[in-house]
């Protein structure tokens, strides 16, 4: 690729061919200001914040969608440019609700520094509310059109890059407006709950359903045992609410902090993830070793993508591991294993999870074997985000905090449990379990770099003592596709599948790119998220899931054996096909 000079408020710049207007100015410190831009989304130009001028060129062209060209010279900012992005600011702002202080998006929504940062008191136009009705017909998320600005970020999302297609614009000129599908609402659409539309609006037209009431309720009854846990994502991205930056472990800082809310027990959701792998790894092995069950296995920990295969994809449920997602399987033991431990009544247990996901709300209402202790396995899902608020409003100074430890029976983890949080990090742990399950030996090096990284579709042979095992791992719906659609080929030729295993996740990066981490998500961020797990694993006394002694415990006292009688009933669940478009 060549590289091109171009002038830029009079800097001289060098940049590769190709390179937008929008990306050669960060390169010598210049900042245009964007709504509609998402460096995950290819440019449209649709807001026009960013137009820039160049000479030789009659009009102002955005820098967004616009490469640069040799010898180009650019102006950023000038007192018209300024003028002309201050009227369309002053445009939005014409039909935008004036309720900031109730937003969920206040002083963290893209309009609102825009505003702050051209100074906008007063707009010169007459205000025009769309008066339209909000969503809230999923337990995942709140769609509220009043507040869209028409940027299309969810929409490109949807379609684009989940495959989803649950979101479109609906009505011409002034009376467009974001709306399921067929206008429908996002309950009966294909919307698979996973927040990445919430996660890349800038402002607060889709948002998180906010369940940290039900939780404050909770922990002010005295008559209720309040539990916890954390998701192994949330530990590597909650910082970044309290200044910390993106990546850095904040695991005991957080129990710490749940502890001071009032929990009665602080569980992580890892322990639930050790316990996943050794459900999965031994269905590998029976499928992969023994013939019992169809080739490749595919795991996830994702119920976004279990309510996309549903939806799109039924043809591969016989596929799909029946291991539940770890916290669903943190919830059942609670109200089983740790109620028996600690002579507690499981009625009263009230069992809380701290997710990256908006999808795991919805999870917790899907079928009967979420309930498969006798009671609703989790009682409440509150995303990262609520978390941090939650910490916020109760006083704790969350920077300052002492670390401290989580409760023991249902806490230790292995540094296979936490990987589980990045692409790629359930295959791998996966991966040491079931070498040690089919050798009967263990592994020198446990580190499987060919399934980390970024890359939307990873491939990659393994050597599991002199046994090749073909894996993939695919991030981001819109990649998943391609890999089924490859399974789907071998199929109709008769010919040997092209994997044996096979790992999928909704969002892009995995949990640590969730619906429900902190706003601002890029490949940049997600990376040092995801190096965070890493750390984390690295430091752990034991790295693979089948080591952890609370997992040999909990086996050994109460479940028995892994695919046997008391955790199939516990530890796994089913699937169905559905409509697309619900009945």
């Amino acid at each position: 690729m060549g590289m091109i000079e171009l002038e830029i408020n009079g800097i001289q710049v060098q940049v590769p061919s190709g390179t937008t207007i929008l990306d050669a100015a960060k390169k010598v410190q210049i900042k245009i200001p964007t709504l509609c831009y998402h460096p995950d989304l290819a440019p449209w130009a649709a807001c026009g914040i960013c137009v820039v001028k160049v000479e030789g060129s009659a009009k102002m062209l955005r820098a967004c969608a616009t490469p640069v060209a040799p010898g180009m010279k650019v102006i950023t900012h000038d007192p018209e440019i300024v003028n002309v992005r201050r009227t369309v600011l002053e445009l939005i702002l014409s039909t935008h609700p004036n309720d900031c202080l109730q937003c969920p998006r206040s002083g963290n929504c893209e309009l609102q520094k825009l505003a702050a940062d051209f100074g906008i008191r007063d707009v010169p136009y007459e205000h025009r509310a769309m008066d339209l009705p909000t969503d809230e017909s999923t337990p995942s998320i709140i769609l509220n059109p009043e507040k869209c600005i028409k940027c299309g970020r969810c929409a490109l999302v949807c379609q684009n890059m989940q495959n989803v297609w649950a979101l479109e614009f609906l009505g011409r000129g002034e009376n467009t407006r974001i709306a399921p599908s067929a206008d429908v609402s996002l309950a009966e659409s294909p919307c698979i709950k996973c927040g990445q539309c919430s996660a890349h609006c800038p402002v607060g037209a889709i948002y998180e359903k906010d369940d940290t009431r039900a939780v404050w309720d909770a922990l002010a009854d005295d008559d209720l045992h309040c539990v916890v846990q954390i998701a192994p994502a949330v530990r590597v991205a909650i910082g970044e609410a309290f200044g910390f930056e993106p990546g850095s472990l904040q695991t005991g800082r957080t129990y710490a902090a749940l502890r001071r809310l009032g929990f009665d027990a602080i569980f992580d959701t890892n322990f639930g993830a050790d316990l996943t792998i050794m459900e999965e790894g031994t269905e590998f092995v029976e499928r992969f070793v023994n013939g019992h069950g169809a080739l490749p296995l595919i795991t996830s920990c994702c119920p976004s993508w279990t309510d996309y295969m549903e939806k799109y994809a039924p043809d591969f449920i016989d596929n799909f591991s029946s291991a539940k997602s770890p916290h669903e399987m943190m919830g059942s033991m609670s109200k089983t294993y740790y109620a028996k431990k600690m002579g507690l009544d499981p009625a009263k247990i009230y069992m809380v999870s701290v997710m990256p996901c908006t999808s795991k709300k919805y999870e917790i209402t899907r079928t009967d074997e979420m309930f498969s202790s006798g009671y609703q396995d989790i009682d409440t899902v509150v995303t990262t985000r609520e978390l941090s608020r939650m910490i916020k409003s109760a006083g704790i100074d969350f920077p300052n905090l002492p670390e401290e430890e989580c409760d023991s029976i249902l806490g230790e983890y292995s540094g296979a449990g936490t990987i589980f949080g990045a692409t790629g990090g359930v295959m791998e742990a996966a991966l040491r379990t079931a070498y040690n399950l089919i050798t009967k030996k263990n592994l020198g090096d446990v580190n499987f770099m060919d399934v980390r990284g970024i890359e939307g579709v990873k491939e990659a042979t393994i050597d599991v003592d002199g046994t090749p095992v073909k894996i993939a791992v695919a991030h981001q719906m819109a990649n998943v596709e391609h890999v089924l659609d490859r399974v789907r080929e071998a199929r109709e030729k008769g010919e040997e599948m092209p994997y044996h295993f096979i790992e999928v996740m909704a969002c892009r990066g995995g949990c640590v790119g969730g619906g429900g981490q902190p706003y601002g998500a890029t490949d940049e961020l997600r990376k040092k998220r995801a190096s965070g797990l890493y750390t984390d694993d690295r430091g752990c006394a034991h790295r693979c899931s089948h080591e952890n002694p609370e997992i040999q415990k909990i086996y050994s006292e109460f479940l028995g054996e892994p695919l046997g009688h008391l955790a199939h009933r516990y530890l796994h669940t089913t699937y169905r096909p559905r409509h697309l478009y619900a009945k």
